[in-house]
């Protein structure tokens, strides 16, 4: 069966852009680098104390279009209780990633906007301006990695997560799963029971989507090795990382998961009819089991219908050493123009504090709040009380900040930006064209190519 192809996101950094020095459509007339020095740190502004006089016209790109118009513009009304002369326009983009980064090439953007994964972090100086070191906002906030460059933090998260797997709790029960899987094959046994004892769908991979199936690859590191360390030098620097282990950790295993519970019929019957939005009502009801996505997901499955309480999150099923890990990582990063004056930036830096610390918006999209000091949602308190350890990346060491992209583009692989892979091996489990470890065979030997060229095969 020949699957219909998805459309790929661009890859992390394929994309060459250039950075043209002028001014923000929103009356920005400064250059680059405009200067600050007279402003407080990110880190020391108070809020609803500092700058409360503070005059500007801000424009923000967004990848939220369902709720530019409704809880967005509650934030505004809220903030400008305190800062009544800092406007904020939004701009919704559906292909956001795509657009965003053709867009910073112009510099002329608006002010801020979510960071696309495009951005290679030696080219961060060149569109952003930095909040401060990292070593000063690790004091108040976390999971800052992702967009450091030379010890400065050009992106604060708007929320964390972390990753797992969302299920129905009441399918599993009436399926005769008692004990939550721990390892591939538990959780393919899983899934039969399903098939065999109920009407749902074992798992649903959402694949028309297309960028669910990227998601996969969010897993192959900390989740699936227990190491901080892993993607950012083991993947990078190791010999044929997708090979099979024998405690089945590691990629191999993510992979092994899909490919399997594809190969077995344990998914939907025709993986080019999912439909994203229908299944969030799906699952709510109890005609999917079980999804794998980030824990973004599990407020908006369980708002898809009457159902809330059957929703559950697990860890993804793998086990080292006798223990199971979630990685956990930043969503979209905040970014500031640095084109934008004085002024904007300023006023930006401040309405992103408060989105940070003041909106509750990562709450209320049941992720993890990026700042130190603030309650978890309740549903990591399942991880928790499973003893599941968190697991955030660290970064790369200094001077190789780029290397896992270049690695990444060069091998054509996509990992955590690109879709086709996943989406082809898929249609080789439906059709039996070519087996898992011929899969993987090819995905070691492009990355070693990629590796040898780039010189950081060890």
């Amino acid at each position: 069966m020949k699957l219909k192809k998805v459309m790929a996101i661009t890859v992390a950094g394929a994309m060459t852009v250039s950075m043209a020095a002028c001014g923000s459509n929103n009356g920005g007339s400064e250059k680059k680098g405009a200067d600050t020095s007279d402003q407080k740190s990110f880190a020391d502004i108070e809020l609803g104390k500092d700058y409360t006089d503070l005059k500007a016209d801000l424009k923000f790109l967004t990848h939220r279009t369902d709720v530019v118009d409704t809880d967005f513009q509650e934030y505004i009304k809220e903030f400008q209780k305190d800062y009544p002369n800092i406007n904020i326009t939004y701009e919704a983009i559906a292909d956001y990633a795509n657009d965003v980064t053709t867009r910073l090439s112009t510099g002329d953007w608006g002010d801020i906007c979510m960071i696309p994964t495009t951005i290679d972090k030696n080219e961060l100086p060149n569109y952003f301006v930095s909040y401060g070191t990292n070593e000063e906002l690790s004091e108040k906030y976390i999971m800052l990695n992702n967009f450091t460059y030379d010890k400065q933090v050009y992106g604060i998260p708007s929320m964390g997560n972390c990753q797992g797997v969302v299920y129905n709790k009441k399918v599993f029960e009436q399926a005769g799963v008692t004990e939550l899987p721990k390892t591939p094959d538990e959780f393919l046994d899983a899934l039969k029971k399903i098939k065999e004892k109920t009407d749902a769908i074992p798992l649903y991979t959402n694949f028309a989507a297309g960028w669910t199936m990227t998601a996969w690859d969010a897993y192959i590191g900390g989740s699936a090795t227990g190491d901080p360390d892993y993607t950012n030098n083991k993947l990078v620097h190791g010999k044929d990382p997708f090979a099979k282990q024998s405690d089945m950790t590691g990629p191999y295993a993510v992979y092994y998961t899909l490919y399997q519970a594809v190969a077995q019929k344990l998914t939907e019957d025709d993986p080019t009819t999912t439909d994203w939005e229908g299944s969030k009502g799906m699952i709510n009801s109890g005609k999917i089991g079980c999804m794998v996505l980030g824990s973004w997901a599990i407020i908006q499955m369980q708002q898809g219908g009457d159902n809330p309480d059957d929703i559950g999150y697990m860890t993804f099923p793998i086990t080292v050493n006798g223990k199971q890990y979630s990685t956990a990582g930043p969503d979209y990063n905040y970014g500031i123009n640095v084109n934008s004056s004085a002024d904007q930036q300023l006023a930006a830096k401040i309405y992103v504090k408060w989105l940070t610390e003041k909106s509750n918006y990562a709450v209320s999209c049941g992720a993890i709040p990026i700042s130190k000091d603030a309650e978890w949602p309740k549903a990591y308190d399942s991880l928790k009380e499973a003893n599941v350890e968190f697991v955030i990346d660290n970064p790369a060491p200094e001077g190789e900040e780029t290397l896992y992209n270049d690695i990444n583009n060069e091998s054509e692989l996509g990992l955590n930006s690109n879709p086709d892979k996943n989406c082809k091996l898929v249609e080789a489990a439906l059709d039996g064209s070519q087996t898992l470890d011929e899969i993987m065979d090819e995905w070691n030997e492009k990355w070693t190519a990629a590796q040898e060229s780039n010189g950081a095969l060890e």
